[in-house]
């Protein structure tokens, strides 16, 4: 373990800075390989809460940093594609368009629909954090959609068409869809696919710490609501789909080197926009662990 990691904690001076909009805030001046003191925790936390995604800028941290950072918010959760995992640091997925000796390195086509990671679990991830190894010259944003704000937002007719009810969310539900040499992934084998059994979760979610009500519902993972007639189901679905991504709910991430971007997904969904094949993109991915929605 590096030393760095076995530093003890210390204050540091940091500013948090909200993107002009809605969502987002950037970190300046913290070096998170160096363990944050309580109270510059606890600041961190509430800055993710405010803002639902917290750019840590210029993070030149190890996998090990990223690891022990991640775990202040809670246990890790591990992917079941465990053939993109980064050797000897199962906690994180590698997210890349690589391909080295004809083989890819990473998960090439992460996050190409709109989706909250891990819904698809009985307890899905609070949060997620991403650290960018490689970054192409062009292309390979992030878009980010607060679920809060769609449901603020919600016309009156569709949140009560809503609330109450449950959706039902699949690892599978597009997995094999687009599949080509930039999007490749593999045949799930029958442990992996015991691994990622559907689960229904409230169309409308609380958050557990900030309260507020939340949109549940992806074009990646969600496929229909409990109870309702699969056109009904379909349409109603699409309309969540449509209002949640509107302008006026989404930032949009250009990743500069080394940034570490921290997003909730109990609050946000998000997308990946993709980049030219080849021009080599890597990014290393812990999730965290949440609570079952309610």
């Amino acid at each position: 373990m590096p030393a760095a990691s076995l530093a003890a904690p210390s204050k540091q001076v940091f500013d948090v800075r909200p993107f002009d909009g809605q969502v987002g805030a950037e970190i300046v001046g913290l070096d998170l390989s160096y363990p944050l003191d309580d109270a510059d925790f606890r600041r961190v936390h509430q800055a993710h809460l405010d803002y639902h995604v917290v750019v840590f800028r210029d993070q030149r941290i190890t996998p090990e940093q990223q690891i022990a950072f991640s775990r202040r918010f809670g246990v890790l959760q591990i992917h079941v594609l465990k053939q993109f995992l980064l050797p000897g640091h199962p906690e994180i997925l590698i997210v890349s368009n690589i391909v080295e000796n004809g083989a890819p390195v990473g998960l090439g086509d992460a996050g190409k629909y709109w989706h909250s990671d891990l819904s698809y679990k009985a307890l899905p991830s609070l949060g997620s954090m991403l650290h960018a190894q490689e970054l192409p010259s062009e292309g390979g944003d992030t878009l980010f959609a607060d679920m809060h704000r769609a449901w603020d937002t919600l016309p009156k007719h569709l949140q009560a068409a809503i609330e109450g009810r449950q959706a039902v969310h699949s690892y599978t539900a597009r997995y094999s869809e687009g599949k080509d040499a930039a999007n490749w992934r593999p045949t799930l084998t029958p442990e992996q696919l015991a691994q990622v059994v559907t689960v229904a979760h409230p169309v409308v979610r609380i958050h557990p710490e900030n309260g507020r009500k939340a949109l549940f519902v992806s074009e990646g993972f969600t496929t229909h609501i409990v109870g309702l007639p699969e056109d009904e189901s379909r349409d109603l679905l699409a309309q969540l789909y449509a209002h949640s991504v509107q302008p006026d709910n989404l930032y949009r991430h250009v990743w500069q080197p080394h940034d570490m971007v921290f997003w909730d997904n109990r609050s946000l969904i998000h997308l990946a926009t993709g980049c030219p094949n080849h021009l080599r993109r890597k990014l290393y991915r812990t999730t965290i662990q949440g609570d079952a929605p309610y």
